[in-house]
């Protein structure tokens, strides 16, 4: 079995092939995968790419992607990699620099290492269990924010699809609270770069109330390694089959949490 180590090294390199994509190739044709969701050729050649990477690699690991899917266990003894290639497409097929591609390694329900990289920002993020978290190869932490007055914190997509007007009525609850509460809110519109901000300190929290592993893997494993609370609504730890991705600095947990409508 490959160390830690090496698997992180695997996994930097795998990203980097969707940096170069990312970063020199268009759009191409952008297509409806159901309601106000779509995928350009560039999210399909980088995930086709990195999975043919990867299973010359890591033969041993099973591959989740978000376009071409993958029959897996996430709680099964089986590693797993979990791949969002181009994580903001709607971001991308306009033009808006928020957006990257994302990597993780499941390995019992839980991120082991993970990737992620911003070309249009020139971000490059990768943290692995119990060895910290690091943005251009520097470390970094959450903020030392104590006042939510004071706090910027960033909210998941509003949801598209069906039952939408369902979902997206405990979002604007949400957003209502949160803007007569914080400093500012924010919609990036790319979980990756929601979770690896509060993992940097550049945001105080993020609140995205779903949870596809894809999108959020990876960035889970950057905030908890650089010292954020990483929940669901319910406060409790977040995992594979959490619903909600809740990561927030530990000086403004306890008071954002009351905010968060409950299902």
């Amino acid at each position: 079995m490959k160390s830690v180590d090496e698997l992180l090294d695997i996994a930097r390199r795998a990203v980097g092939l969707g940096y170069d994509t990312l970063l020199n190739m268009a759009p191409g044709e952008v297509r409806h995968k159901s309601d106000r969701d779509t995928v350009t050729e560039v999210d399909l050649k980088i995930e086709t790419d990195v999975r043919d990477f990867l299973s010359r690699v890591t033969p041993e690991a099973a591959f989740l992607g978000e376009e071409q899917g993958g029959q897996v266990d996430l709680n099964g003894d089986q590693d797993v990699w979990t791949l969002d290639p181009v994580d903001g497409t709607s971001n991308f097929a306009h033009g808006v620099p928020l957006c990257g591609v994302s990597l993780a390694l499941i390995r019992n329900g839980r991120p082991i290492v993970g990737a992620i990289v911003a070309p249009f920002l020139g971000l490059r993020y990768h943290a692995a269990h119990e060895r910290g978290a690091f943005c251009n190869d520097r470390q970094i932490q959450v903020s030392k924010t104590t006042e939510l007055s004071e706090a910027i914190v960033s909210i998941g997509d509003y949801a598209v699809g069906p039952s939408a007007a369902t979902k997206n009525a405990r979002r604007i609850q949400l957003t209502t609270s949160l803007a007569e509460n914080v400093e500012r809110v924010r919609m990036f519109g790319s979980a990756a770069l929601d979770l690896a901000w509060v993992a940097e300190g550049r945001t105080d929290a993020t609140i995205i109330l779903s949870n596809k592993p894809w999108d959020t893997a990876a960035g889970v494993l950057l905030a908890r390694e650089a010292g954020a609370f990483v929940i669901d609504a319910g406060n409790t730890p977040h995992s594979i089959t959490s619903t909600e991705t809740i990561a927030v600095t530990p000086g403004v947990a306890d008071s954002l949490l009351e905010l968060v409508p409950r299902t």
